[in-house]
């Protein structure tokens, strides 16, 4: 790593404010029955947050909906303690998964590098089935954004090698000003 991008990740806050989007009909209409929800990649993400040091303060339980995956980014976006959001679900390309789509027009901002290297990191565990995997980042509201598949290996792949290692450093970047 050059000096000028260690300088820049060490000028970045230590501690990142997120909020969690779990994208999942049917977790969503077990919920709405009043059924127990099973939720592994929520609880390991949320999981991981806190042991690096961030915090999850909003959550929200969305089916498969363009309408109200938006809606969820929106209300966490306007939540004043929110820097970072991560929606979990929905990337895939069944005609079911529509997060992508949903997220993409909130976006003022797209980072490419991340999916780019989702998918490449993905390969060497995964082989050519990560050519399915549609996860995207971007800037929306100066806060940092990112959709992620739901399976459990992909938020360990995803939060490990990517969402805690840089988060910080793309929200001092995403703060600054003109």
């Amino acid at each position: 790593m050059s000096a000028s991008s260690r300088k820049h990740k060490a000028d970045a806050p230590t501690s990142i404010n997120f909020a969690l989007v779990m994208c999942s009909t049917s977790r969503f209409t077990r919920a709405e029955e009043g059924r127990p929800v099973d939720d592994p990649s929520g609880a390991l993400i949320a999981q991981k947050l806190k042991k690096a040091g961030h915090k999850l303060v909003f959550q929200a339980l969305v089916p498969d909906d363009q309408e109200m995956i938006q809606r969820a980014v929106r209300k966490a976006l306007e939540t004043g303690d929110v820097e970072a959001v991560v929606l979990c679900g929905g990337t895939g390309i069944a005609s079911t998964d529509v997060t992508i789509e949903a997220v993409t027009p909130m976006l003022k901002k797209v980072l490419p590098g991340f999916g780019e290297l989702f998918r490449r990191i993905s390969y060497e565990s995964i082989g050519s089935a990560a050519i399915m995997t549609r996860s995207v980042a971007g800037i929306s509201e100066g806060k940092a954004i990112f959709c992620i598949p739901g399976s459990i290996d992909a938020v360990k792949l995803c939060l490990d090698k990517l969402i805690l290692p840089e988060t910080a450093h793309i929200v001092k970047h995403a703060r600054e000003k003109s």
